[in-house]
């Protein structure tokens, strides 16, 4: 796996650092950027071994991790904020027979395919944000209210999809370790 897949150019060593004086906008997206970046380079060079590997009583897998995140950025940013109708793979799965149906349908496919997926996300992603924040900047609305009827701002779901990656970029490390010793912040 190579983070230029993803858009990225460089390993973990040269992610793109946030800017430490700059406007909302690219301030949120760089920080969403680095987190992107640090996850691709959590992934580099495995293969269908190491994204199925696990750690201790826990069913998460690396490859489970990424197919989730390509699924966040969709469901988010293209589904939610846009209020466009889900794409392939998201549009045909029964979520309510298995709510993890991201997590748990990764192990059929290959590292090439789970990038592939993710990078696809990432990119929509990236243009439904940039297209919302061009229209109406941080303030607008979430065209798909969440299950109790509120609407976030785009503001707000940048931090959401930043807390998403952080956290899961913490299993990254432990699963990444597991794998073959790699760490790195």
């Amino acid at each position: 796996m190579s983070p230029e897949t993803v858009g990225y150019e460089a390993s973990g060593e040269a992610r793109p650092e946030p800017l430490l004086a700059a406007g909302e906008w690219e301030t949120l997206t760089g920080f969403l950027d680095y987190h992107r970046a640090t996850l691709a380079w959590k992934l580099e060079g495995l293969d269908a071994a190491g994204l199925g590997r696990r750690v201790g009583a826990s069913s998460m897998t690396l490859g489970g991790l990424v197919k989730h995140l390509a699924y966040v950025e969709d469901e988010w940013a293209v589904h939610r904020l846009q209020g466009l109708d889900r794409v392939e793979p998201w549009d045909g799965i029964d979520w309510a027979a298995d709510p993890d149906w991201d997590w748990n349908s990764a192990a059929e496919d290959s590292p090439e395919e789970l990038l592939a997926l993710w990078g696809a996300s990432v990119e929509r992603a990236r243009a439904a944000l940039e297209a919302s924040y061009r229209a109406e900047g941080l303030g607008a609305l979430l065209v798909r209210p969440l299950a109790d009827g509120g609407r976030p701002s785009l503001r707000w779901l940048l931090v959401h999809l930043i807390e998403e990656y952080a956290r899961h970029n913490g299993h990254a490390d432990l699963l990444r370790e597991a794998v073959d010793g790699r760490v790195g912040e």
